[in-house]
């Protein structure tokens, strides 16, 4: 029973440092030299269901997690497992809450009414209110300021 419990929580702390992660790479790739793809997210004028060059970071951002979860399969290696699986679920809650209910990617528009989802849209709305690679705010996506 414990095991389990350490995985859950393994499995918690990835998500939360997941985000960490996002808001640094968020701030300073993507607003960084990393602008030349981020910017297509910026954007306005553009069909929510269009590909968008921005959409090549979710292959850099999921690859940590494939091979977490492959290593940990094959090498019967719970960690990494438990890692892996943190970190697609970072990217599952990321997916909806960041694509659906904030910019209705996917044809889809999801709208809860519940403060924190609200206050999540509030501010990356803010964020996308800059249209230029400096000047930005607001770099988390599942926190909000």
């Amino acid at each position: 029973m414990l095991n389990i419990l350490f995985y859950i929580l393994i499995i918690i702390i990835s998500v939360i440092f997941m985000e960490i992660i996002a808001i640094l790479s968020h701030k300073y790739i993507m607003h960084g030299p990393g602008w030349v793809l981020h910017k297509s997210h910026h954007i306005k004028a553009r069909n929510q269901k269009d590909f968008e060059l921005n959409d090549l970071y979710f292959i850099f951002f999921s690859s940590p997690s494939i091979f977490c979860i492959i290593y940990g399969f094959l090498h019967s290696d719970y960690l990494f497992l438990a890692i892996g699986i943190g970190i697609l679920m970072y990217g599952v809650i990321y997916v909806v809450l960041h694509d659906i209910m904030v910019h209705g990617r996917f044809g889809l528009k999801l709208s809860l009414n519940i403060n924190y989802l609200k206050k999540i849209r509030k501010s990356h709305m803010k964020h996308h209110s800059c249209k230029e690679k400096n000047g930005a705010t607001n770099f988390g996506f599942i926190t909000y300021k």
